[in-house]
């Protein structure tokens, strides 16, 4: 079973990926923030990380970016899903190593096709 990590500090949109997550039959972890999710990432690696952008402590480019430094997580596939969606923005996240880049709000199918494509 494919076990996703989903990063946002907005409960419902947290709630809302997970679910459709895991109504297609993944296993899901959450986290609420940046930092949250290192920590969550070095307990328990997952196969995927679906991660906001804009976030408290520790926001996405840079949990991605320590990701990306780490030699047990630079391969790690990471898709990033936030409303921060300007072209910048997306090519800020593609540069830094990011294998996908969703803007809110996302149709569900195309988030799950993106995360099987990676899976």
């Amino acid at each position: 079973m494919l076990k996703v990590l989903v990063v946002d500090d907005v409960p419902s949109e947290l709630e809302l990926i997970c679910r459709i997550l895991q109504e297609a039959g993944m296993s899901v972890i959450r986290a609420g923030d940046g930092a949250e999710a290192i920590a969550s990432i070095r307990k328990t690696p997952p196969d995927l990380v679906i991660l906001d952008v804009v976030m408290p402590r520790m926001n996405g480019f840079e949990v991605i970016r320590e990701l990306r430094e780490n030699e047990a997580t630079k391969n790690l596939p990471v898709v990033f899903c936030t409303q921060k969606n300007t072209e910048l923005d997306q090519t800020w996240g593609t540069d830094l190593g990011a294998d996908a880049y969703l803007g809110k709000p996302f149709d569900p199918q195309q988030l799950l096709n993106i995360v099987r494509r990676l899976a």
